[in-house]
């Protein structure tokens, strides 16, 4: 088994819909396939340009409380990047940006450990992007980006170990671990996000 690094994005629950729509703002613009409806838990519809376990059909997640997305993602092109992208045809955009290859998103529209607050996990298809994901400063940028787009209140990146790296919190970029000298542990990182006396 290799490597499965992860950034998580945590967002209010009404929130997930306006993440998916900032999501597909990163999405190649010359990647054809056939747009994705997916209903959300309170009805409502977004539609993205990804596919969910590899097909097109409508998924409906009025009764579930996970969606599952195969996306594809720009990112700004960095040293790390460079790298990885090695000999491949991986000509920027416009804005400088190349897709890495596939990214599994896992929504948990309604967690136990905070029902208030879904969470976004985008994980490395392969070890060489999960190593990327760790080295890059450029896509670490991109998953804060979206997350402070998407009103989100913490990002974490996910090593596999028994310390996750805090890339976002409360509306500030953050270089910071949990554990570590602020959190002691996972439940009171949750205390500090905002709405959790109510």
């Amino acid at each position: 088994m290799g490597l499965a690094y992860s950034y998580k994005i945590f967002v209010p629950a009404q929130n997930v819909a306006r993440a998916l729509l900032e999501l597909t703002k990163l999405a190649p613009p010359t990647r054809r396939v056939t747009p994705l409806t997916v209903t959300m838990p309170g009805g409502d519809r977004v539609v993205v340009p990804f596919t969910s376990n590899f097909k097109s059909e409508p998924v409906d997640c009025s009764t579930s409380g996970r969606l599952q997305l195969d996306t594809s993602i720009m990112f700004g092109v960095d040293d790390a990047v460079r790298e990885f992208c090695g000999d491949r045809d991986s000509e920027p955009d416009e804005f400088g940006r190349v897709r890495i290859g596939y990214v599994y998103l896992t929504v948990r529209f309604a967690p136990a450990p905070h029902p208030r607050f879904a969470s976004l996990e985008f994980t490395a298809a392969t070890s060489g992007m999960s190593r990327l994901f760790e080295r890059s400063a450029s896509i670490r940028a991109v998953f804060t980006g979206l997350t402070a787009a998407s009103g989100g209140v913490c990002c974490l990146l996910d090593t596999d170990s028994d310390t996750f790296q805090i890339c976002w919190l409360n509306g500030q970029p953050i270089q910071d671990t949990v554990p570590g000298p602020c959190f002691a542990n996972y439940r009171d990182l949750v205390s500090v996000w905002p709405g959790q006396d109510q």
